[in-house]
């Protein structure tokens, strides 16, 4: 049987706990891309979140990481945050035109991440959902309506048609309504299954060819690692996902059932990374999966301690 692509990863890669512990000692900063592509298969791009990164960052990420890694890219907090999805056409070109494009084929899912402070609105949501481009074409068009701050910065070079996916995180209990996965489903985004120790809501409703999860952690939020019994649940979800199934205990917001497909790809980040958990839940969540990575020896103590 055909089953869908698993990326298991981590959410970012900068941190400086890290090193010495997941990073070797006195390994140069601008080599830690490298080094952790080539244990894990994928890895988010944070930094596009909190501004604009700029074609060159772009084209440097993708030539340090092998030729199959895949990154997915967080969206700016200026759309979802600050502007809170208000007039954001504008906002929305100068992010695609920032140079996100010039990953090309290592171009995975853009993730866009909503605080806990705003409610679902069914109107403000399909607005922005019908922005969004489905592929690097409609990318590229859109690109080209950047600002004149972008004049001397910008990146939308021809290329090979390829698809563009979304993602989305939300935080408010709004969202677990049926009119938000129907929502997701019209315009073909999938609702990120975001552990956050019980903190926001878990939804795994199916809405897209996709699945994206981000495990901030099992029992405190963004520090405790995932024991056994957590990694081989999430293995056996993952698996079903990939299959292009349901769980059978899925937590729905929407009683109306997805579609059964051959298969569904899965993107799956870590983003327990204060002690250094991320990388090593990753490999071992990986290595249930029979996903490949560099990491086959066990945590050292200070990653594995909780």
């Amino acid at each position: 049987m055909a089953t869908g692509t698993v990326r298991i990863g981590i959410s970012g890669w900068r941190y400086a706990p890290w090193r010495g512990v997941f990073y070797p000692p006195k390994l140069p900063q601008r080599q830690e891309l490298a080094f952790a592509s080539r244990m894990l298969p994928s890895i988010e791009i944070n930094g596009s979140f909190y501004s604009l990164q700029r074609p060159s960052s772009y084209e440097a990420w993708h030539d340090d990481t092998p030729d199959d890694f895949v990154f997915s890219v967080k969206g700016p907090k200026y759309i979802t945050h600050l502007r809170r999805l208000k007039e954001v056409r504008t906002p929305l070109a100068n992010f695609f035109a920032s140079g996100v494009l010039a990953l090309r084929d290592k171009l995975g899912p853009v993730l866009w991440q909503f605080p806990p402070q705003l409610p679902f609105d069914a109107e403000r949501f399909d607005r922005f959902f019908a922005m969004l481009p489905h592929d690097t074409d409609a990318a590229r068009a859109l690109a080209r309506e950047h600002d004149e701050r972008l004049d001397d910065r910008t990146w939308s070079k021809a290329g090979p048609t390829r698809p563009v996916r979304h993602a989305v995180e939300i935080r408010h209990p709004s969202f677990v309504d049926p009119a938000f996965i129907a929502l997701l489903r019209r315009h073909r985004i999938a609702p990120v299954v975001a552990d956050t120790a019980q903190r926001w809501p878990l939804i795994e409703d199916l809405s897209a060819d996709f699945v994206y999860l981000r495990l901030h952690g099992d029992k405190e939020l963004y520090a405790s690692g995932y024991g056994d019994a957590a990694l081989d649940r999430w293995a056996q979800r993952i698996d079903t996902w990939r299959r292009g199934g349901q769980v059978a205990d899925a937590r729905l917001a929407s009683p109306h059932a997805a579609p059964r497909r051959a298969k569904r790809d899965v993107f799956c980040y870590f983003d327990n990374d204060v002690k250094v958990h991320a990388p090593y839940d990753a490999a071992h969540l990986a290595e249930r999966l029979g996903v490949p990575t560099g990491l086959s020896s066990p945590a050292p103590a200070t990653a594995a301690a909780s």
